[in-house]
């Protein structure tokens, strides 16, 4: 059964206010999703120098921007099939830079296993979205798992926060490869259920 633990967006009433207030000054949602990128490379670089607090708050605020260039996107009438895929490798750029330098970060001290569970996550956090980019080819939607992007964001900002990265790292690991198996087997039974008999 999936699960849904965060919402993948905004209220409708606060996400119409966010886009007519931001798209009011004229800023376009591949802007918003830029920024959102040049933070996250931001808060990538600060792991790296060990400053994990402040890469736990940059990390949060930049990536909140994903929702806000949805709402823009549709309160100014911008939404596109470009803008939507802009928007997502950007998105997932993001998160692997950020869990890279988790890998950088813990290389650095020497410690291989808890590395080699960072690029264990971007594997995972990677096969999740294709599993969705592949439904989707498929004319399949593919928004549910166990542990979707916000959760990985929201769980990876936990760790930096309170000086938890091994913990949260590994966990990351295991439940994001966990979801792409997940979703693999819903692909496989809507695919079987579509084909002809």
């Amino acid at each position: 059964m999936p699960v849904n633990i965060l919402p993948t967006r905004l209220p409708k009433g606060i996400s119409d206010s966010i886009g007519r207030t931001v798209g009011g000054l004229g800023i376009t949602p591949n802007a918003i999703s830029l920024v959102g990128f040049a933070g996250n490379l931001l808060a990538a670089w600060l792991i790296t120098q060990d400053q994990l607090l402040w890469a736990g708050g940059v990390y949060l605020f930049f990536s909140a921007l994903d929702m806000v260039d949805g709402a823009v996107a549709r309160a100014t009438g911008l939404a596109s099939p470009y803008g939507a895929v802009f928007d997502a490798v950007l998105d997932r750029a993001s998160e692997a830079l950020v869990l890279a330098s988790c890998g950088w970060y813990f290389a650095e001290r020497g410690e291989q296993v808890q590395a080699a569970f960072a690029y264990a996550a971007i594997f995972g956090s990677i096969a999740v979205s294709y599993m969705r980019a592949r439904a989707e080819i498929a004319g399949m939607s593919m928004r549910d798992g166990l542990f979707r992007r916000q959760e990985r964001v929201g769980l990876l900002t936990l760790g930096l926060f309170f000086n938890g990265l091994t913990v949260i790292v590994i966990l990351l690991a295991v439940l994001a490869n966990f979801t792409a198996l997940q979703r693999f087997w819903m692909l496989r039974g809507g695919m079987r259920e579509e084909a002809p008999s």
